[in-house]
């Protein structure tokens, strides 16, 4: 520990894993060349100087791009875990040692470290909140009113904290702009669906070893995640059922040529479900007592509710670990049932989480989206902001740069056709 280290406040494993957390977030820096030109502007502009802001993210690689380009800019940045399987302890531990920000965050960190972490996230009085989930939002709101005037701004980049976000505005309890990252173009159309969708079966697989090709695979909830996710496991053989409560998108995720029907008729027909709805207890007592002996459940939702744990818990006679981050439960009537993660984000509990590339374009935007709030201070409306379309188009603009892919203008005709009423066939 060098006496630079010891003068950063962090509570992380164990420093002594840094080096090989540098060499990880350097590999993928490789594929994040967008977030990358945002960090060097942000070194030469300063945007943030002056600014204390306070994250709350799943600790991986990509994360900590995010955190170096904050830190660029000038933020006295403080990063947290946002769930407790999530975090990459090396990465941890690198960015407290060769890049000097304060972390506080341990794979496995129990409810009591979690919430205390989250204290010490509220405790650095920030101007901005990085959140994923909104878990540090409501507590600033539910317990620290007297931090609320320091505030210039949240960003959200999760399906779950937006719901939150629009509940709190909605009830009059949001008094601050909150960016919605997450509706970005940029991010859902592709963290949604291409990183939730491979990363999910990355940490299915890494979980238990198994082969896709020929499973029934069950997908509740068919928003961005959910085709991804569907998607993803049919290109790897599986025979894809998907449950839903939305009938646009049932009859989207028909016309895409998937089985739907309810979670009640689809728990006897699927050997691994998969929840990404962002709900409550999708998978509930009476889904367990119908399936397979062996079938195999875990989540990619936000938070570990979808899945009804307590309820498989109270029909288990033993619960077995028989893999890392695989647990069977053996029920009262002969059968087992498997969960993978503890029922929380497979992806981020049993691998990497999403690919460096697709996180290089959601990360873009929530940079971004601090420097809009900073840039806009005293002048946006408490409630929810979507991302500038220009932000949105230069990101991708810039992917597809950083990708050497060209696209076509419009000519000077086409323009004038387009902000024309009067022309027709």
């Amino acid at each position: 520990m060098t006496a630079t280290t010891t003068q950063i406040k962090h509570e992380v494993k164990d420093l002594s894993l840094a080096p090989l957390g540098k060499q990880r977030i350097e590999w993928a820096g490789r594929e994040m060349p967008v977030l990358g030109l945002i960090r060097d502007r942000f070194a030469k502009e300063k945007p943030f100087a002056g600014i204390r802001l306070s994250a709350c993210c799943h600790v991986t690689t990509e994360t900590a791009h995010l955190a170096i380009a904050l830190k660029a800019g000038g933020a006295d940045a403080v990063l947290i875990a946002s769930n407790p399987l999530s975090t990459q302890d090396d990465v941890a531990a690198s960015l407290v040692v060769d890049y000097g920000i304060p972390v506080f965050a341990i794979k496995g960190e129990d409810s009591a470290t979690y919430n205390r972490h989250v204290e010490i996230a509220l405790d650095h009085k920030p101007n901005i909140i990085i959140d994923d989930g909104s878990d540090v939002t409501v507590h600033l709101v539910q317990h620290r009113q007297n931090q609320l005037a320091d505030i210039i701004g949240t960003t959200e980049e999760t399906t779950t904290g937006i719901v939150r976000l629009a509940a709190m505005f909605k009830d009059g309890a949001l008094s601050f702009p909150a960016m919605n990252v997450n509706d970005a173009e940029t991010k859902h159309f592709f963290d949604n669906r291409y990183g939730t969708g491979q990363s999910t079966l990355d940490g299915i697989i890494r979980a238990t070893n198994l082969l896709l090709a020929g499973k029934t695979i069950v997908v509740a909830g068919y928003g961005w995640c959910g085709k991804g996710t569907a998607l993803r496991a049919r290109g790897m053989g599986a025979n894809v059922i998907v449950t839903e409560i939305n009938a646009v998108r049932a009859l989207e995720a028909t016309m895409d040529g998937f089985r739907v029907m309810p979670m009640e008729q689809a728990a006897a027909e699927g050997d691994l479900f998969i929840t990404v709805t962002g709900n409550k207890h999708v998978i509930r007592g009476e889904h367990f007592a119908q399936m397979k002996d062996g079938a195999i459940v875990c989540n990619s939702g936000h938070f570990d509710i979808e899945i009804d744990l307590k309820a498989l818990g109270a029909e288990a006679s033993e619960v077995r670990t028989v893999r890392p981050f695989t647990q069977q439960y053996h029920l009262k009537s002969g059968k087992s049932v498997i969960v993978l993660g503890e029922g929380r984000l497979i992806n981020l509990a049993a691998a990497e989480g999403h690919p460096s590339a697709v996180m290089d374009m959601s990360f873009a935007n929530q940079a971004m989206a601090c420097e809009y709030l900073v840039k806009n201070k005293g002048k946006l409306q408490p409630g929810l902001h979507s991302i500038p379309t220009e932000v949105d188009q230069e990101i991708a603009r810039l992917k597809l740069a950083a990708m050497a892919i060209n696209v076509d203008t419009l000519t000077s005709e086409q323009v004038e056709y387009m902000n024309s009423w009067t022309s027709g066939t």
